[in-house]
């Protein structure tokens, strides 16, 4: 389909072209490179899904999706850039649910999520494992929670960080369950692991991929999953959620574009990135990160993450997990 002909497409999507005001001439979205933030290094679940986005993107609306990754301050400095960005679809922004976590995580944020934010579309959610090491004589979350009860002494698990995901599931596993849990951190989720493989720690909570090669290998005893269900990509394993009524921690990561961003242009990319997330393509390979496929209107997005802002916080809250 040619550029000029774009507007078609989005009538028959029942989406509008966006027009510029009454005394201009009309414009057609994009007409040039979109590109992508991610306050992440390359390498990550943040990066690897905008890439995957990107590709597609670009196909169906002619114009290359480039992705930009703007590490730094636990994704601050990237996601600052995109808040201050011109309002005109050609600056995006590709993060995770830490995204509404900052204002609990940080005592000054140079933004505000939800107000500096145009919402477009939830991308997925990706649920982590609980797992011990063998050594531990449990093989269900009930009896994990048995056994930490009458432990003499609190049971240790791994995290990659204060505020992080590992962290902040366990420790809202630990006052939901109503254990004594023990932070172990590391500098990131790898030497966390590493250590609970060989038995230096007793707990982990971690994302899908990374877990279940040594799940696989017997290294490690998986408990269940964190989401409020059951995972696609690991649906032998039951939900914590079975054993703690209520549990749900999920990493989910979602895309956005600039407060003021015309309403148009945010409906036709939230339109345009549910049709590539329901491609069996893209399903299939997101499955393979451990990551579940949402896709959702604007609206629904906006709902979410207003949601889930308070629910965080009251984990940060209990965890003292709040950073500098």
């Amino acid at each position: 389909m040619q550029r000029r002909s774009f507007a078609a497409g989005l009538a028959s999507s029942a989406l509008a072209t966006w027009a510029l005001p009454a005394a201009a001439a009309q414009t057609v979205y994009p007409s040039k490179p979109v590109r992508v933030v991610v306050p992440y290094p390359a390498g990550g679940p943040n990066d690897m899904i905008a890439r995957l986005l990107a590709q597609p993107l670009g196909d169906r609306l002619h114009e290359p999706f480039v992705i930009d990754n703007r590490p730094g301050a636990t994704g601050l400095t990237g996601t600052e850039q995109v808040a201050k960005a011109p309002a005109d679809g050609y600056t995006l922004l590709v993060s995770a649910s830490v995204h509404v976590i900052y204002p609990a995580l940080f005592r000054k944020v140079p933004f505000d999520p939800l107000k500096d934010f145009a919402p477009i579309s939830l991308l997925g959610r990706a649920p982590l494992v609980m797992s011990v090491h063998p050594s531990l004589k449990v093989s269900t979350v009930k009896e994990l929670i048995a056994y930490a009860k009458a432990a003499p002494t609190p049971l240790q698990y791994a995290s990659s960080g204060n505020g992080s995901a590992t962290h902040l599931a366990a420790e809202s596993f630990k006052t939901m369950a109503n254990v004594a849990m023990q932070q172990i951190t590391y500098k990131g989720s790898a030497p966390a692991m590493n250590d609970v493989v060989a038995g230096h720690v007793q707990v982990i909570f971690d994302s899908v991929p990374s877990s279940m090669p040594f799940i696989k290998s017997g290294r490690l005893r998986p408990l269940g999953v964190t989401s409020a269900q059951r995972s696609s990509a690991a649906p032998e394993l039951p939900s914590i959620s079975e054993a703690v009524p209520g549990y749900d921690i999920s990493t989910w990561y979602g895309l956005w574009a600039p407060a003021g961003t015309p309403a148009d242009i945010v409906a036709a990319l939230s339109s345009q990135v549910q049709a590539v997330l329901k491609t069996s393509d893209m399903r299939r390979r997101l499955q393979e990160l451990g990551i579940e496929p949402v896709g959702s209107s604007p609206a629904e997005f906006a709902a979410y993450q207003a949601a889930e802002a308070p629910k965080w916080a009251r984990i940060v809250k209990a965890s003292n997990a709040q950073l500098d």
